[in-house]
């Protein structure tokens, strides 16, 4: 399978996970599309599809957009610095590297998702700020901001429709800032714009079909297979790196995978024998 082919079958696959979960889109295309492109080439192509798919979010969860706007005000504001630093980095630092630390970072974030970790938090806007300027320079250097940010919202006591008209918001907002500080930057060239005729296929179909099928399937269930394959895929990349950048030049560099498929192992075991509890408490 050649790298053209490769990519739509992974963006139809991504925009399925979207089109259920109103987000996920860049966070399982990246790492795999990131095994075989680099972030200057993948960024910016991405972040045009995102501006439509992320109006398109917002669009259809509009009704719920009076209740969530002035939550998500702060988040907004911090994302602009952030967003400028993010785009210094990924102009700047070498590609491999850059790999590597968008892998190191996402592995984390994604493993908290599947843990189902839930704390709330009090001083939201204060957090919005500081947590929105972090924000931004992820989304600027990766494209992915929705482990962390589904994690901040799902804890703020929001109904579905309000999740995800912040979750809307936020993210159109990111997408138009990062837009902007890319074209300034200079990262809109032809290699990258010739992605989104192999993009943007797998996108149209796979949107409708993923929210036709959560329809069918239980969210948290979908949303934890999907955390589980986005873990397995971002410690391979890592390990795979490992190896690229002589950081461990032997078979031991696969520890790292080795460990995560490990504890994912572990945290999916934990999640799957408690829904039979779950399901008696919502059936009394």
């Amino acid at each position: 399978m050649d790298h053209h082919t490769a990519l739509v079958v992974i963006t139809l696959g991504a925009a399925f996970v979207n089109g259920a979960l109103g987000y996920g889109f860049s966070s399982i295309t990246v790492p795999l599309a990131l095994l075989f492109l680099s972030n200057r080439a993948l960024n910016p192509a991405l972040v045009l599809l995102e501006l439509a798919l992320n109006a398109s979010v917002v669009w259809v969860n509009r009704a719920a957009l009076p209740q969530v706007w002035r939550r998500v005000v702060p988040l907004g504001i911090g994302l602009a610095p952030g967003v400028l630093l993010g785009t210094l980095i990924i102009s700047t630092v070498s590609p491999d590297w850059l790999k590597l630390a968008t892998y190191i970072v996402l592995l984390p974030l994604i493993l908290v998702q599947a843990a189902g970790y839930r704390r709330p938090i009090r001083a939201e806007r204060t957090a919005g700020l500081v947590f929105g300027s972090g924000l931004g320079v992820l989304y600027a250097v990766t494209t992915i901001s929705g482990p962390p940010l589904a994690v901040a919202l799902n804890n703020q006591g929001l109904s579905k429709d309000e999740f995800r008209a912040a979750l809307g918001i936020v993210r159109l907002t990111e997408s138009i800032l990062t837009a902007f500080a890319y074209l300034i930057a200079g990262l809109f060239v032809r290699d990258s714009l010739g992605l989104l005729p192999w993009i943007v296929p797998g996108v149209i179909a796979g949107v409708p079909l993923g929210a036709v099928a959560i329809n069918r399937v239980r969210a948290e269930t979908f949303r934890r297979v999907c955390m589980s394959f986005d873990a397995w895929v971002v410690s391979f990349g890592i390990s795979a790196l490992f190896r690229t950048l002589h950081v461990i030049d032997s078979r031991g560099a696969f520890g790292v995978m080795a460990a995560v498929i490990a504890i994912d192992a572990w945290l999916l075991y934990r999640f799957f024998s408690r829904a039979p509890a779950r399901k008696a408490t919502h059936a009394a």
